[in-house]
């Protein structure tokens, strides 16, 4: 039977602080899901669920330590000091 590992990854004070000014200086609400670390037992496999913000129900997919976000998939990165500006366009 396969089994699988959840472990909570708490997101870093730093970039928690950005999503939250960001969304502030735009006068939004956001809704932050820390992600996890999701390890199948007894193999080398790991997947890293990223952290989720929701703001103005759009989902922003955030990493610790990367200068850049996702908007609802992994696709397309933008450089996480654009963040203030996306949100205020969109």
């Amino acid at each position: 039977m396969i089994n699988i590992v959840k472990k909570k990854i708490n997101m870093s004070d730093e970039l928690k602080a950005k999503i939250k000014w960001s969304c502030k200086f735009n006068s939004k609400r956001c809704q932050i899901t820390e992600g996890c670390l999701r390890i199948v037992e007894h193999t080398n496999i790991a997947y890293v669920e990223p952290h989720k913000v929701i703001i103005d129900n759009k989902l922003y997919l955030f990493f610790n330590d990367q200068n850049y976000f996702y908007i609802g998939n992994l696709e397309k990165k933008i450089p996480l000091a654009e963040l203030s500006e996306y949100i205020a366009r969109h």
